[in-house]
C-alpha cells in the first residue's frame, strides 16, 4: 500500500499549525486606530504679562478685561475672570476670589487638570496648606502654553496677585491687601500674592504667600513678581 500521499498531507497540516506564516493572526483591537479625544479646552492660565502698571489693574473690571484679552488672543471664546478678592468698603460688600471664578473643572493649555471644582481648588477638606489642587510649577502655564518664570529663574516672577486669604476669601482685618482695590501703582501700600510654583520662604501657598512691598511695577518686581494674575473661565 502506498502511504506517501497520506504522509505528505500530514506534514502539510503540521507545517500549517506550527509555522507563524500559516498561523492565524490575532484580531487587532477594535479601537486600535480610533482617534484620541481632543484635550479639554483651556479654562485656566497665568497671564503671560501684566498690564504693566504694577497693582493698578483698573479694579476688578480692568483685571477681568486683561484676562479676557489674553484668552481671546489665544483663541478662547469663554468668559474669563481674574482670581482676585476685594474687602468690603464704602457700603459695598466684600468680593471673594473663590466666588467669581465659576464652578470648574479647570484645565491648562495642555489639557492637564488644575482642579475639579472650587472646593478642590482651595483644599477645603485638607490641612492649612490647602494643596488639594494640581496647581504647580509644571501645570501653571500661560495662555500661550508656556511656563512662567519661578524661583531660581531670572527674573523670578512667581508672585501672582490675588488679594486673598488661603481659603480664597477677602481679608477682614481692615488693612489694605489689594493696593486700593487694584487701582494703585504707588510705591507705598501692598497687595497679597501667591506663589504659583509653591516655592520660597516659609509660606508656599499658591494664593496667599505674602504681601508685596509697594504697589508700583518696580515694587512688584523687587519682591519676585511682574503683576501677573490667575485667570479662570467661568463658563
Amino acid at each position: 500500500m502506498n502511504t506517501r500521499p497520506l504522509n505528505l498531507c500530514a506534514c502539510l497540516m503540521f507545517v500549517s499549525l506550527a509555522s507563524p506564516t500559516f498561523a492565524q493572526q490575532a484580531p487587532a483591537p477594535a479601537n486600535a486606530d480610533a482617534p484620541k479625544p481632543p484635550p479639554p479646552p483651556l479654562s485656566f492660565f497665568v497671564t503671560s504679562e501684566g498690564p504693566g502698571k504694577g497693582a493698578d489693574l483698573g479694579g476688578l473690571v480692568g483685571a477681568d478685561k486683561h484676562c479676557q484679552k489674553l484668552a481671546a488672543a489665544a483663541g478662547s471664546s469663554k468668559t474669563w475672570h481674574a482670581y482676585l478678592s476685594t474687602p468690603a468698603a464704602n457700603g459695598e460688600p466684600a468680593v471673594n476670589a473663590r466666588d467669581r471664578i465659576g464652578r470648574g473643572p479647570w484645565h491648562n493649555a495642555k489639557g492637564a487638570a488644575i482642579a475639579k471644582d472650587v472646593a478642590d481648588l482651595h483644599g477645603d477638606n485638607l490641612d492649612a496648606a490647602r494643596r488639594g489642587n494640581n496647581l504647580s510649577r509644571t501645570t501653571a502655564l500661560t495662555e500661550k502654553n508656556e511656563p512662567v518664570k519661578g524661583a531660581g529663574d531670572k527674573p523670578n516672577q512667581h508672585d501672582i496677585l490675588t488679594g486673598s486669604q488661603t481659603d480664597g476669601t477677602a481679608f477682614t482685618d481692615g488693612a489694605d491687601h489689594t493696593c486700593k482695590n487694584y487701582t494703585s501703582s504707588a510705591a507705598e501700600g501692598s497687595v497679597q500674592v501667591g506663589h504659583f510654583d509653591r516655592t520660597g520662604g516659609g509660606n508656599v501657598s499658591w494664593n496667599s504667600a505674602h504681601a508685596s512691598r509697594g504697589c508700583g511695577q518696580e515694587n512688584l518686581v523687587s519682591t519676585g513678581g511682574a503683576g501677573l494674575l490667575y485667570c479662570f473661565a467661568i463658563d
